[in-house]
């Protein structure tokens, strides 16, 4: 009668721990970007200039809470064809936003622009030109239902980022 007592006090004991290490894991994962390997453009063509601009990033602006739309830019670390490949990530405003425009002003000068258009789906992406220096600058907007153009992403970007 003892063992059994025993045993069952284990069992519950096991089952009670089982539980409670169930409920102590984070309630979201940590998000971790994951380079993105195949690039889909989508169907506008990058066009370039060389008027100088400034390759100082600027301020960027936030979409309201239900046109925000996710963005991941980043540099595909190919020396012989550097590319900034911006991806949509996602959001709210998947099916609000116009589309996104896309400005890259490389350390050499030139600017390229490019284009995300409606419908905007997970997974679209654009891909520009750039140069191995980390100083090239990548702008992007969102076009609003109104019309309107908002600045939500202004920064360099590396080539490498180690």
């Amino acid at each position: 009668m003892n063992k059994i007592l025993v045993i069952a006090a284990a069992l519950v004991l096991c089952a009670v721990l089982a539980l409670a290490a169930g409920c102590t894991q984070p309630a979201t994962p940590p998000v971790t970007p994951t380079p993105t390997v195949a690039v889909t453009t989508a169907a506008a063509t990058p066009t370039s200039s060389s008027t100088p601009v400034s390759s100082t990033p600027g301020p960027t602006q936030t979409l309201p809470e239900n046109w925000n739309v996710e963005v991941q830019v980043q540099s595909n670390g190919f020396a012989p064809d550097p590319q900034i490949i911006t991806t949509v990530r996602g959001g709210k405003g998947l099916n609000f936003i116009l589309g996104i425009d896309v400005k890259v002003t490389r350390s050499d000068g030139k600017v390229e622009y490019g284009n995300i258009p409606k419908p905007l789906k997970v997974g679209d992406s654009v891909s520009l030109a750039s140069t191995t220096a980390y100083i090239d600058r990548e702008e992007v907007w969102a076009i609003t239902p109104q019309g309107d153009r908002v600045k939500i992403f202004d920064d360099n970007v590396c080539f490498r980022c180690y």
